[in-house]
């Protein structure tokens, strides 16, 4: 099988690296995790600019093909820049539920202002009590004449506070853990009812706690079937464990580099610590779970694009195998690097942050053995 790159591909990814190598160092990141916004609006702007962000969407939604390889390249140097923008929130898990079940006028006006740049999103499905199951919606919503009500509590909302538009599941019948009868709703967070608690995450990125009471949303705002949401759910969240499993790639390479580029420097009883035999072979096994890594995510993007019943249990071993590499590089680089490796000045630790931020996302490896193992 040929696992190359096509020239487009290639060239997508040369134009981010060049991006995340001349403009995106590790002192310019820091200084957007601070800011009050939490990410560059230029950045954003430049994303849209260079069609960045029309990646994930296919040709007819007007994107460039939206494919899960295509997604893999852009996340991987992602990854190597531990880029704080959020491209995962707005374009994989928000456009990626209207582009799969949203109706035409929904894809021209959200599609179009994600592409354009001048529009961000946010998907808020997880709450307090339901863990991982997509299924388990204790949040609300009534019908009520030609527009519903939604009442209820959803957790760690990925870039809640600077979305324009939220994409909430809400439960318009059956109990609490019935997967039917989930349904989609595209929500104003400045709508009467809907409060926000926003915070900074451990690695650096925005989430908010999204609060609705008896907010009123009309019937055109329903995004997909009614009661039928769980499937698009699950489809789309696959997508968003693909990108941030290609993101982790990009990072643990970042992570092993240095942290071998270190250990040529570090001098110790008159040597580089690079010539102490028992840290290079741990440095060696970091090479060997970067590269299992990778093949794992290459493979799970191509059983993503072929579509089928194999795609779950792609996902979920990918991400079970994903989430032992990026502790066991995540953590043997704070390690080699001694104390300096969890001080705020270094970028070591932030990656290590990140990594452990993205095992836990979506599900984590505990949770993605047991799914692979039922399916």
């Amino acid at each position: 099988m040929d696992f190359s790159y096509s020239e487009e591909q290639q060239m997508l990814q040369d134009s981010i690296a060049k991006f995340v190598q001349n403009d995106y160092d590790f002192d310019s990141r820091m200084k957007l995790v601070k800011s009050d916004l939490g990410y560059s609006e230029a950045n954003w702007k430049l994303f849209a600019e260079l069609g960045w962000l029309m990646v994930p969407f296919s040709e007819a939604d007007g994107g460039l093909g939206g494919s899960a390889a295509d997604l893999m390249v852009v996340m991987e140097e992602f990854g190597k820049g531990i880029v704080i923008e959020p491209f995962l929130a707005t374009t994989v898990l928000g456009g990626g539920l209207v582009a799969a079940v949203g109706n035409d006028t929904q894809k021209a006006e959200l599609i179009g202002g994600i592409m354009e740049g001048n529009l961000q999103m946010a998907f808020a499905y997880a709450e307090p009590q339901s863990r991982y199951n997509l299924a388990d919606v204790a949040t609300t919503a009534t019908k009520d004449g030609d527009s519903y009500r939604l009442s209820g509590h959803k957790a760690v909302v990925l870039n809640g506070a600077a979305a324009d538009v939220i994409a909430v599941s809400a439960r318009t019948s059956g109990s609490q853990m019935d997967a039917e009868g989930i349904s989609l709703f595209l929500v104003d967070p400045k709508s009467d009812g809907v409060r926000l608690k926003t915070y900074r995450t451990q690695d650096g990125g925005r989430a908010a706690e999204v609060h609705l009471d008896n907010v009123t949303v009309s019937a055109d705002q329903l995004l997909g079937a009614e009661g039928q949401a769980l499937p698009v759910m699950n489809q789309v969240l696959n997508r968003a464990i693909l990108s941030i499993c290609s993101e982790a790639v990009g990072a643990m390479e970042v992570s092993y580099k240095k942290t071998v580029e270190y250990t040529k420097t570090r001098v110790q009883f008159g040597v580089p610590i690079a010539k102490f035999q028992a840290l290079q072979h741990r440095m060696a096994d970091m090479f060997i779970e970067h590269q299992q890594a990778k093949s794992i995510v290459l493979m799970a993007a191509m059983k993503l694009d072929q579509g089928g019943a194999e795609a779950d249990k792609a996902v979920s071993a990918m991400k079970s195998r994903i989430g032992k590499a990026a502790r066991k590089i995540g953590q043997e680089s704070i390690q080699i690097h001694g104390g300096i490796g969890v001080t705020e000045e270094l970028d070591v630790g932030h990656y290590f942050k990140r990594l452990t931020m993205i095992e836990l996302l979506f599900g984590n490896g505990d949770f993605h053995t047991q799914r692979f193992a039922k399916l």
